[in-house]
């Protein structure tokens, strides 16, 4: 999970000061402003594909998506689990 972290917190920077030079260099008639805007955009939409991929795959590999749980866990495990939690 820490790696997932990290990797997005490197690569939408990334990706948004890819944008913003890539449209500075192709485009030296818009502003600053108009390129980072523009950067903007394309992070939040390279954002939300990704996350309406892993939603439709959540969606796709639970029968029940409200009740199942991953890894074999169960209701009782994971209760049973909470309560150790609070001793």
């Amino acid at each position: 999970m820490l790696l997932t972290l990290a990797s997005g917190s490197l690569f939408f920077p990334g990706l948004f000061a890819l944008s913003t030079w890539a449209l500075r260099r192709s485009r030296p008639e818009w502003t600053f402003s108009d390129c980072v805007m523009i950067g903007t955009r394309v992070v939040s939409s390279v954002q939300a594909v990704l996350a309406t991929g892993s939603g439709i795959l959540i969606v796709r590999s639970c029968s029940n998506v409200i009740s199942d749980r991953s890894s074999g866990e169960t209701l009782g495990t994971s209760l049973l689990a909470a309560s150790s939690q609070q001793n």
